[in-house]
């Protein structure tokens, strides 16, 4: 009889091996599966929040979504076991990378200048992004295709030069003969700010401005470009007309600062004739008086360099004459009075002492020839 090992013996090995129900047992006590109850050999699929994730963190569109995505994948993937948990952390990553880089282009304003530029490749109008003193050539010069311009050095020959820009106000389109309108106003008046001495300005330049179109109004476009061309067809300017502050010296702005003021007021002469409007011609005539007496008081008052400093006297003694003669057409009783003290008055514009003292300070010393069928500037719709 045998005797029984001690308790915890080891007992001895069953040179067979266990009975077939043991072998049964050997993957554990619930059968042949692994973890969350999945059969060894079954393929592992991916979580598809994770593919989500990752795709979304790569694009950088929606950055917050694809952070949302890549932890609700994370969550379900160590409940579920599916595969997946790299491309969901990476997702999560880039995701909070884009969720940075959109905080920094939206407090930055990067966002409205790249759609700026979006609204206007999608156009292809490349004159909404012309600025003041840029110069560029137009396919078919300035009466031909305006919808595309190729910027170009000013120092060279081009098309056109851009002197201004009016920006808009938001709004519905205010219409065709509107925008005429205010570019007509607003055009001129900056075109002397850019090109002060008019006596510069060649004789076949024109002004010329590009209006937004109904059709460009709605991506935004709210921009009057004001430019100078060339009035012949086929032609081109040389060199950029940019006559202002930036390319002048002190004396020169002066002097041509209170020479345009004068001019300012010569322009709003009435339309009718002084025969039929006497009353108009008075009243014009006292504020051509007045401005005359604010240019002489501003160039008696500049300190002029040697050179300058007779020519400009000369001419103060000059528009003294003139501003007496003003001050009797301001007064005149009729017509004929009236007239025989505006020619006097006239005879000092743009006299022998104007040229003497334009010379002295290197300016423009030949009158402009202005003809008096002369138009007015040429538009264009962008």
């Amino acid at each position: 009889m045998s005797i029984p090992p001690p308790p915890g013996a080891p007992q001895p090995q069953d040179p067979y091996g266990p009975p077939p129900a043991d072998r049964s047992r050997a993957h554990g006590p619930y059968g042949p599966y692994g973890t969350a109850g999945r059969a060894y050999g079954t393929p592992v699929s991916v979580n598809a929040l994770a593919v989500a994730a990752l795709v979304l963190g790569l694009l950088c569109f929606v950055p917050a979504l694809g952070l949302v995505l890549g932890l609700i994948a994370l969550r379900q993937i160590k409940r579920s076991g599916q595969s997946g948990r790299g491309l969901a952390i990476a997702g999560a990553v880039l995701s909070c990378v884009g969720v940075v880089l959109w905080t920094v282009v939206l407090s930055t304003g990067a966002a409205s200048k790249a759609w700026e530029g979006f609204k206007d490749g999608a156009r292809g109008n490349e004159t909404l992004r012309l600025d003041k003193g840029d110069c560029f050539d137009a396919p078919g010069g300035m009466e031909g295709d305006t919808y595309d311009v190729d910027p170009v050095p000013c120092a060279g020959r081009h098309d056109g030069e851009v002197f201004g820009v009016v920006t808009l106000p938001g709004g519905a389109f205010p219409g065709d003969a509107e925008l005429t309108d205010i570019a007509d106003e607003r055009c001129w008046a900056l075109q002397d700010q850019y090109a002060m001495d008019s006596w510069a300005m060649p004789a076949d330049v024109d002004v010329y401005y590009l209006m937004p179109s109904r059709a460009s109004w709605r991506f935004g476009d709210r921009a009057i470009t004001c430019l100078f061309g060339h009035a012949d067809t086929g032609s081109e300017l040389t060199g950029s007309l940019r006559g202002d502050p930036t390319t002048l010296d002190t004396d020169q702005v002066v002097f041509l600062s209170t020479a345009n003021a004068f001019d300012a007021a010569l322009y709003e002469e009435p339309e009718d004739t002084p025969e039929d409007d006497l009353a108009g011609h008075r009243a014009w005539a006292t504020r051509v008086h007045d401005v005359l007496g604010e240019q002489i008081e501003a160039l008696r008052g500049h300190s002029w360099p040697s050179g300058a400093r007779q020519p400009v006297a000369d001419l103060v003694a000059d528009l003294e004459d003139a501003r007496d003669e003003w001050a009797r057409a301001s007064e005149a009783a009729d017509a004929d009075t009236y007239l025989t003290h505006y020619d006097r008055a006239y005879a000092y514009v743009d006299g022998p002492s104007t040229v003497t003292a334009r010379k002295a300070l290197a300016l423009a010393s030949t009158p402009p020839a202005y003809d008096e069928d002369e138009g007015g500037s040429a538009e264009a719709q962008v």
